[in-house]
């Protein structure tokens, strides 16, 4: 009897042990936004609550942002191992010296937008000369104007530029402060619900202005360093997203749990309108996430052309592909 308790003994310490030792491999990552959760960031949320993190090893921790330059300026220095950024910001911040590396896209086509009141005789993208568009200084929209108004056929000095915060932009079009804003389309839902017929709206991608969007992106040396780590949470992204876009109710109901003063059906609709953008012909035949390299290279033309890149780059050394699971793809 001694010796089978010592042998149960024995054995529950070398379980304790391995728990011990598992508890302890786990990667600590502290993951940042881009701004603060909405329902674009429901899979992160949801894989969270399901523990698939865990499961592959990494004890993640979800930071509020405030905007793609700081979610890209803390990822680049190191701050944060991780971020969600922008990638036209990204790659900005990366001309600046920053040390990061794209390694999923969320947003396979442009979220940006334009708005205006149809009620102030706009009816269209040649109806913005003359007019003033509001945007914060900084804004990318902003810094990329030139090119959608190259695209569209009017001259870029055509309009005045206000400076308008992003929480006022609505008010401010709604007020006659401005006649026209930019916004990134997952919001849209929140324009047609305050302005209803009145609102008009364009794409920037039907004018051929279409740079990634929001990305998942890493810091250099850390991706260096752990690439097992970045793999395995990019293939639990890759999941996370495919099960949201498949049943998007139960992800919806893990961020509204997870962050206090969201509202279910205002995430929903916000959902659905990041699966749009989602999709391209690389999202669902190649994989879910995948850079294709002639628009990275597209992009790196635009930001370099319109932006002030104090280091100019290889644009093949700001992404990769090789962290992404070829088997995971957006359904058709």
């Amino acid at each position: 009897m001694r010796y089978y308790r010592l042998i149960l003994a024995v054995a529950l310490v070398f379980l304790l042990l391995i728990g011990i030792s598992t508890s302890k491999a786990a990667e600590k990552v502290e993951f940042i936004l881009n701004w603060i959760a909405g329902g674009d960031h429901a899979p992160y949320f949801y894989a969270l609550q399901q523990g698939w993190y865990a499961e592959a090893g990494i004890d993640l921790e979800i930071q509020q942002g405030k905007g793609s330059s700081m979610s890209s300026q803390r990822t680049g220095v190191g701050k944060n191992p991780i971020g969600l950024a922008d990638l036209g910001t990204a790659l900005v911040v990366k001309g600046k010296g920053a040390n990061l590396v794209a390694v999923m896209n969320i947003y396979a086509n442009s979220p940006y937008g334009m708005y205006w009141l149809l009620s102030s005789g706009i009816n269209g993208p040649k109806d913005l000369v003359g007019k003033k568009i509001g945007n914060p200084s900084w804004d990318a929209a902003r810094q990329m104007w030139p090119a959608l108004a190259k695209s569209i056929g009017i001259d870029p000095k055509s309009v005045t530029w206000v400076n308008v915060q992003p929480n006022a932009k609505l008010g401010a079009l709604m007020n006659g402060d401005i006649d026209a804003t930019t916004s990134f389309y997952n919001i849209h839902h929140i324009f047609k619900a305050k302005l209803g017929d009145n609102m008009g709206f364009f794409p920037w991608k039907d004018y051929g202005v279409n740079p990634y969007g929001n990305s998942i992106i890493v810091n250099g040396d850390y991706l260096k360093k752990k690439p097992e780590v970045v793999k395995a949470f990019v293939k639990v992204n890759q999941k996370a997203f495919k099960t949201c876009v498949d049943s998007p109710d139960p992800c919806i109901e893990a961020l509204v749990s997870a962050n206090t003063g969201l509202k279910f059906d205002n995430e929903k609709e916000n959902w659905g309108l990041v699966n749009e953008l989602m999709r391209d012909k690389f999202s669902t035949t190649v994989a879910l996430g995948y850079f294709d390299p002639e628009r990275m290279e597209s992009d790196y033309e635009l930001i370099e052309t319109y932006f002030n890149l104090k280091t100019p780059f290889d644009i093949k050394t700001a992404y990769t592909n090789d962290m992404l699971d070829r088997s995971i793809k957006m359904p058709k």
